[in-house]
């Protein structure tokens, strides 16, 4: 876990106070709405359908339980008893009153928390593998360079005001468990055959309206450029992005304008006047990051070999568990994914019992995934029945990680204006048809993501099964794709934007298209076969004949 340093804490103490007098004179009458507004939205607090939104940063995912008790008194105190968990590691709540924001930052900032660059036209919370530091496979732990780029990209002063907003992911594992490849950077950290580490830069990924796969223009950076090679791709961005459309502001449509080719022959040019600088990263340097972070050491648990007699607790060690790089110990996943619930939610009691369960099971620290659940990352394998257990009496145990109620969702038209269309009545609805886990566990694994609107925060262009919001004469309809994947970095699952299999439907059809799209699955898999393997192999057409039969 990083702790802060006194400057660290300065720093984020200082942008509180900073707020409060801002919002002090906002209220006076000596700031306008059109003068808050930035001042706002660089803390995070954004002004939704129904009140304000405030999003708080979880840095690549990583909680300690104190924070997530913090969390959990910020949702009882000021909120509706519950908060939201994103694709990229933040915790949005919902019902704040703006009176009250300076003080929930300064509840925030008394547990190393803050909400600085969760929005506006800036450097935005760095991403990466919920499984950092306990993957098997993991060429490196990444968190040190993800925290590199958090102190490089806080306020940094020429990058303040960008064409647009601007995201950073970084994986180090064999899966890109962080859906690296559609970020506007992507850092792929890679080792070569003689055991040296390297970084692969793709530049330009992205969803929202112009969906796109990020382009390789970098192999093996040696690791001590990282910051001057991203410094580089910034100053080319901040020059010719273009400010006059914010719908074609994003590096990607820059990228495609240049052509890859312009576009790398810039930043490497700008490299040039860079490398060897102030920005040049050295072992001392990351070895003073690594050790901010909580050194684990890990005591010798048994290695258990577990009785199946009991159906159910395997069945969810198979689902919610994964390998973990030390014998003895398994990560959990902690499903906020049960029928009925907001795909990502988490009530004041529930975080507050998660917390708890952390210190008790899991040195005290939790991982937030871009599928919204939450992880106890390092559980003693002894341990998992007594966990499995106490995660049932909170509802947080259902059997379906990576399940096709595992689904994927943004808030919608329940909560942001910016929506076409509800995302949450959805996801229940399809939750609903399916549940019959049996039935789960033989379709095996199956991604669908949903979007309440074009600007793709529920992920749908990557999701084997993607849904979209859409407006059609001021009413809600939904526009389906299949075969998107967020990918690896093995060339299993190369990363790819789904296709739209034709017109949108109303919300009462989409659970029975579903239903037509997984049969048609069932129909044409061959033994063991997954669905996205299905989809790529026949392609969409015998799916979009049993959707849209032939008129007569």
């Amino acid at each position: 876990m990083y702790q802060y340093t006194a400057l660290d804490q300065t720093i984020v103490q200082e942008r509180v106070n900073q707020y409060r007098d801002q919002l002090n004179r906002y209220f006076k009458g000596e700031l306008s709405d059109e003068e808050f507004r930035p001042l706002r939205l660089q803390n995070g607090l954004y002004i939704q359908r129904h009140a304000p939104m405030l999003r708080v940063a979880i840095p690549y995912g990583l909680l300690s339980a104190n924070q997530l008790r913090m969390l959990a008194h910020i949702a009882h105190k000021y909120d509706r008893d519950y908060a939201h968990f994103t694709t990229r590691q933040n915790i949005q709540f919902n019902w704040p009153k703006l009176e009250d924001t300076a003080d929930i930052l300064q509840d925030l900032a008394t547990v190393q928390m803050h909400a600085i660059q969760t929005s506006g036209n800036c450097i935005r919370n760095t991403t990466s593998d919920e499984y950092a530091g306990v993957a098997a496979d993991e060429v490196t732990d990444p968190r040190p360079f993800c925290e590199i780029i958090r102190q490089w990209s806080t306020f940094h002063p020429e990058f303040a005001g960008l064409p647009r907003k601007f995201k950073i992911a970084v994986s180090a594992a064999a899966e890109d468990r962080a859906a690296t490849s559609v970020h506007d950077i992507g850092l792929f950290i890679v080792k070569n055959d003689a055991g040296e580490i390297g970084i692969n830069v793709l530049v330009g990924g992205g969803l929202g309206r112009t969906p796109i796969v990020g382009t390789v223009i970098r192999e093996f950076l040696p690791w001590q450029h990282m910051m001057s090679y991203c410094e580089a791709i910034l100053r080319v961005y901040n020059r010719h992005g273009r400010r006059d459309n914010m719908y074609k502001a994003r590096i990607k449509i820059l990228l495609k304008a240049l052509g890859a080719e312009e576009f790398t022959r810039q930043v490497e040019a700008e490299f040039k006047h860079l490398i060897d600088g102030p920005a040049t990263l050295t072992e001392a340097e990351l070895h003073r990051v690594a050790q901010h972070f909580t050194q684990r050491t890990y005591p010798t648990r048994p290695i258990v070999e577990f009785d199946t007699s009991d159906k159910a607790f395997t069945r969810w060690r198979e689902r919610n568990t994964r390998a973990h790089k030390i014998a003895g110990y398994a990560s959990v996943v902690v499903s906020l994914k049960p029928n009925g619930i907001a795909p990502g939610d988490a009530t004041t009691a529930q975080m507050n019992f998660v917390a708890d369960l952390a210190k008790q099971y899991s040195f005290g620290e939790i991982r937030v995934a871009h599928e919204q659940n939450l992880i106890l990352a390092d559980v003693a394998q002894e341990d998992l029945h007594s966990v499995w257990l106490a995660l049932k009496s909170q509802g947080l145990a259902t059997p379906n990680i990576g399940l096709l109620t595992d689904i994927i969702a943004c808030p919608g038209g329940d909560f942001c204006s910016l929506a076409n269309a509800k995302s949450i009545p959805i996801a229940n609805a399809i939750q609903d048809r399916f549940d019959d886990l049996d039935y789960l566990h033989d379709l095996g694994e199956i991604q669908l993501n949903i979007s309440g609107c074009m600007n793709s925060c529920g992920h749908h262009h990557v999701g084997h099964i993607g849904i979209l919001g859409v407006d059609k004469d001021g009413s809600e309809w939904y526009q389906i794709s299949l075969g998107g994947s967020a990918g690896d970095n093995n060339g299993g699952n190369s990363p790819a934007i789904a296709k739209i299999i034709g017109p949108s439907f109303s919300a009462a059809e989409v659970p029975d298209v579903i239903e037509k799209i997984i049969n048609v699955f069932v129909a044409q898999r061959a033994a063991d076969e997954k669905f996205i393997d299905v989809v790529q192999r026949i392609g969409i057409t015998p799916f979009k004949e049993a959707v849209y039969p032939p008129k007569h």
